[in-house]
């Protein structure tokens, strides 16, 4: 075994092989990691690779579709796994963090990185980790999960700049075009799993109830939700769904009065860029690891719903009652607050954070 702390001033390879909201959430780890290394590589999974090229402190970025972490996995492929291993080998890196979720297991990828001759492997660790790492670290239930990761990195011997766990995002973020909107209000739908975003005629509901209350609306998601986005703008808000790399998103939510969004990554963008947030949050994750994080935010929700901590997928109860119990009222009411608009006005420090609401008036 060699030293507790990870060696300075070298190559570091910090890995998070999951979604990209799970790459922006380890944003300040590798803040810390970049703040005494030469250079640091990002390794991530398809779905990181944008948001690990929107962090400061990445030079570089590789990827590796992990059969242990895709939601779809493919059969292992050995040799691509060899190829994984020779090109590691090749860069020669000094040190590697492995960052992961509560559920996952950082060994497989420490015994890869440790045949690829990486000598110093730090990570998270439940499970009897043998020589695979030199600092096995672990950490308290329910840690927010920017503070999760970087917990390990300062554990590693790593410091945290003056933005501590606070998300960030590479700037300067490319310019927009103009759609003569400002000021608006963003509504994102959709989310990775169906058990963690509304109904599309919920998000619809939603969406005709703010532009009733005098909100310009403007809804966003990946291209593979126009069809969702554009049901739920109904004519009634823009839809810019599908048009806008990652980076573009970042600069539109950076503009935006606030983001009304369910648990998905880009919730975690919307925390990354400060934007006051409204969050749709099912409880099948505990909000106190998931929500969105260091930005002023309201959270909506029923969490003590009977799918509390089961990580479901899809809803399994009849009518998605834990995001159903959000009436449009609530959601209007929280983004009147966050933008101050009809409400007695907070100072940025008085905000609510992770505020649950249920129910509007009758």
């Amino acid at each position: 075994m060699s030293a507790k702390t990870a060696p300075k001033g070298g190559k570091v390879l910090v890995a998070r092989l999951d979604s990209m909201g799970d790459v922006l959430l380890t944003g300040p780890a590798i803040r810390a990691v970049a703040r005494s290394s030469a250079s640091v590589t990002a390794l991530v999974g398809p779905r990181g690779v944008a948001a690990a090229e929107l962090l400061p402190g990445v030079d570089r970025v590789r990827v590796l579709d992990a059969p242990w972490v895709s939601l779809s996995p493919e059969a292992l492929d050995p040799e691509s796994v060899r190829q994984f291993i020779d090109d590691v080998k090749g860069e020669q890196f000094d040190a590697a963090l492995i960052f992961t979720s509560f559920h996952q297991s950082p060994l497989p990828l420490a015994l890869l990185l440790r045949m690829a001759g990486v000598h110093w492997i730090g990570a998270i660790s439940v499970d009897y980790p043998g020589s695979l790492l030199d600092v096995r670290h672990t950490v308290p239930e329910d840690l927010p999960e920017s503070e999760r990761a970087l917990s390990l990195a300062e554990a590693a011997g790593f410091t945290r700049d003056d933005a501590g766990s606070t998300l960030a995002v590479r700037h300067p973020l490319p310019t927009v075009d103009a759609i003569g909107l400002d000021p608006f209000v963003v509504y994102h739908p959709g989310a990775a799993v169906s058990a963690r975003m509304p109904t599309a005629e919920h998000s619809r509901a939603i969406v005709e109830s703010l532009v009733a209350e005098e909100f310009t609306v403007i809804v966003t998601g990946g291209a593979d939700e126009r069809a969702l986005a554009e049901y739920v703008a109904d004519g009634r808000a823009t839809n810019l769904a599908g048009t806008l790399s990652l980076a573009e998103l970042a600069s539109l939510y950076a503009r935006a009065q606030a983001v009304v969004v369910p648990n998905t990554g880009p919730a975690h963008l919307a925390a990354a860029v400060g934007v006051p947030t409204v969050s749709l949050f099912a409880p099948v994750v505990p909000a106190a690891r998931w929500a969105p994080y260091g930005t002023p935010m309201i959270l909506l929700g029923e969490q003590d719903s009977p799918c509390r901590d089961t990580r479901a997928r899809e809803c399994p109860l009849p009518g998605h009652p834990c995001l159903s119990s959000i009436s449009p009222y609530d959601v209007v009411d929280a983004v009147r607050r966050l933008t101050r608009r009809g409400c007695e006005p907070y100072a940025r420090s008085e905000i609510p954070i992770a505020t649950t609401m249920a129910g509007g008036p009758a």
